[in-house]
């Protein structure tokens, strides 16, 4: 069955009201007609049965039959603190994250970052722009929710931001004894946070500061990976462990 995402605020008691571009989607791509049953998703984890009831160029009206919560969501919550890469790399990890199931994902500003963002409005463009990204990788692996890609904050910010999660790992290309399955295996894990260096790897100094808030450095491994490669083997890795692969 297709499925949708759509505003909270064009959620009613019995009716949902779609718009946008999908609109097109649904009435010339997809040929939908009165009738036709379809998936909404509000991007917080409920999934509504619907009915179309009602057609034009501008929405698309259903009816509700059912809604029930989201059966492709994990429970756990996983959040990427991401040294910002240049190009495209972004892009990439942000997808390929949200495809395994990240819940939110912050840019991070490191020592070594390459990028450096100008201002603001630099910034809020390319937070846009990674937020649309995340929005496709969702519709596309048919998440219940959309990872939520926050404004870009420094490395010290980043570390005072994990007081609240069950745990949070570094991997470290020097740490030769912490393996990821070993820290998580066994645990109750309800969240966690997963620090991915920029291209440049980190500073002596990120580590220290990074292991005085209890944040653990582990080891995937005697292979490099590259900074648009480890987010995701992470999150594989952790989600395999927990039982949500």
């Amino acid at each position: 069955m297709h499925r949708f995402f759509v505003d909270i605020e064009n959620i009613k008691k019995d009716t949902i009201d779609v718009t946008g571009e999908d609109v097109n989607h649904i009435s010339k791509v997809l040929r939908l007609r009165i009738g036709d049953s379809i998936v909404l998703c509000d991007g917080h984890g409920m999934d509504y049965y619907v009915s179309i009831e009602g057609m034009d160029k501008h929405e698309v009206r259903t009816r509700i039959l059912s809604k029930e919560p989201s059966k492709t969501e994990p429970k756990i919550n996983v959040v990427l603190y991401q040294g910002i890469p240049k190009s495209a790399k972004m892009d990439v990890i942000i997808q390929k994250c949200t495809e395994l199931g990240i819940s939110q994902i912050v840019p991070v500003i490191n020592a070594r970052s390459v990028v450096k963002l100008s201002d603001e409005k630099d910034e809020r463009k390319k937070v846009e722009r990674w937020q649309r990204i995340a929005l496709e990788a969702a519709k596309q692996s048919q998440r219940g929710k959309v990872p939520k890609v926050e404004m870009p904050i420094a490395y010290e910010e980043a570390l005072k931001n994990v007081a609240h999660l069950d745990l949070s790992v570094m991997p470290y290309e020097l740490e030769k004894n912490n393996k990821l399955k070993n820290i998580i295996r066994g645990k109750i894990i309800n969240s966690i946070g997963i620090f991915i260096g920029p291209e440049g790897g980190y500073e002596d100094e990120e580590i220290y500061s990074a292991v005085e808030r209890d944040i653990v450095p582990v080891t995937l491994g005697p292979r490099i990976l590259r900074t648009e490669t480890a987010g995701s083997t992470v999150l594989s890795c952790v989600m395999y462990e927990l039982d949500e692969m």
